[in-house]
């Protein structure tokens, strides 16, 4: 044998060797991690879907590309906010991509059968906004974590803060699906505890907004305050109906924060002053607001809204689970675990997760100010989602 072959012969069999003494989870530690994101690209929601992703890469970008020492590889599927294509959308990541965890989505349809198809074959969901009741209640499972909130928690947070401003009659008006009905219940049961009523709840089916004759039978019963459940395109037109109806200066407009989150440069006049509840406000005045808000100005030459906050905080709760194992994602139990003991530093203020996978944290009053949610008062401290229904 030649030298160069004895030296190729004595460089393959210590590469073996090294190969056998590696930690059984070597190999997979150093492969890359498949996330698949499953959002809105187009329709209603496309803009909100599009913030959830550049907040979840904007934090693995922070940490250098990777989580936990694995590299991400991306899968992506436009949902379309269509549950009746959710199912063959979500099959595509779990089943033909093979994907190792589940991001999504905005529509709180589209996420229930995200959950199911997650529980069915054990897939690591995380939720960056849908707060559709059954995923933390009945279908709560311990693959399944949210990093946004329930329907129930900047409602009920809002029906608190009208009752303690005094509202005694009010009406609800929202799309009759998920997030709407819930949304407006939670409204109802925190104005109920403050001695208040609902009247009437008004709906309209999605992605409707067509408005004018609920706005007119709003003006016929004259309530004390109207709360409303819209988000994205629809907020702005309804803002802006509402306030063209000439119902803004006589009955004041609640709602939770969607409906002035990243729609207040197209609402404009119609918007200023209004009184919302969500877990983030545009100008909480923290050094990790504050980093993180530059940062991501810098990134994508816009300013950030909750919906990328929820998508960061997704990548961050993920990261803790992986960091727990080493970025050993087969340790599903372990990892799993960890996402829930794990305290969240995200831009809204420090948050953990419940038993259920819901985070219990702050919901902040706010008030527009020009193309600002600015924060005026924590609303509820530390509200946890009641999780109805949910056994683990």
């Amino acid at each position: 044998m030649t030298p160069a072959l004895v030296r190729q012969a004595a460089a393959v069999a210590t590469t073996a060797t090294l190969a056998a003494l590696a930690p059984a989870g070597h190999a997979q530690t150093a492969a890359p991690l498949k996330v698949g994101l499953m959002l809105p690209a187009t329709g209603t929601y496309a803009a909100l879907g599009d913030m959830i992703e550049k907040g979840f890469k904007l934090h693995v970008q922070e940490q250098g590309g990777t989580l936990a020492g694995r590299s991400i590889q991306y899968f992506k599927v436009d949902d379309e906010s269509e549950p009746s294509k959710a199912v063959d959308n979500v099959n595509k990541l779990i089943k033909r991509d093979q994907v190792d965890v589940l991001v999504g989505t905005v529509h709180s349809g589209v996420a229930l059968a995200m959950a199911r198809a997650a529980r069915e074959s054990k897939t690591l969901l995380i939720i960056p906004n849908a707060g559709a009741a059954d995923i933390t209640g009945p279908m709560c499972a311990p693959n399944i974590v949210r990093s946004s909130f329930s329907n129930w928690q900047p409602a009920y947070a809002m029906g608190v803060v009208a009752a303690q401003r005094g509202v005694k009659r009010a009406i609800t008006i929202t799309w009759n699906y998920a997030a709407g009905n819930e949304s407006a219940k939670g409204f109802t049961e925190g104005l109920e505890k403050g001695g208040g009523k609902v009247l009437k709840d008004l709906t309209l089916p999605f992605p409707g907004v067509e408005f004018q004759a609920l706005l007119t039978e709003i003006a016929a019963q004259k309530p004390d305050a109207v709360y409303a459940f819209f988000a994205g395109g629809a907020a702005v037109k309804f803002v802006k109906d509402y306030d063209a109806a000439g119902l803004r200066k006589s009955i004041p407009l609640y709602g939770p924060g969607f409906l002035t989150d990243g729609t207040l440069e197209a609402q404009g006049a119609a918007a200023q002053g209004m009184m919302t509840t969500l877990h983030y406000a545009d100008n909480l005045d923290t050094p990790r607001n504050n980093a993180f808000r530059k940062n991501f100005a810098l990134t994508y030459k816009t300013n950030a809204d909750v919906y990328a906050v929820q998508g960061y905080d997704a990548a961050q709760i993920l990261g803790a689970g992986l960091k727990a194992v080493k970025g050993d994602i087969a340790r599903r139990d372990e990892m799993t675990a960890a996402m829930r003991k794990a305290t969240v530093d995200s831009p809204r203020g420090k948050f953990t997760l419940s038993a259920a996978g819901n985070p219990v944290q702050d919901i902040y009053l706010r008030q527009v100010q020009g193309n600002n949610n600015e924060f005026r008062a924590v609303a509820v401290k530390a509200l946890a989602d009641p999780a109805r229904g949910c056994k683990l």
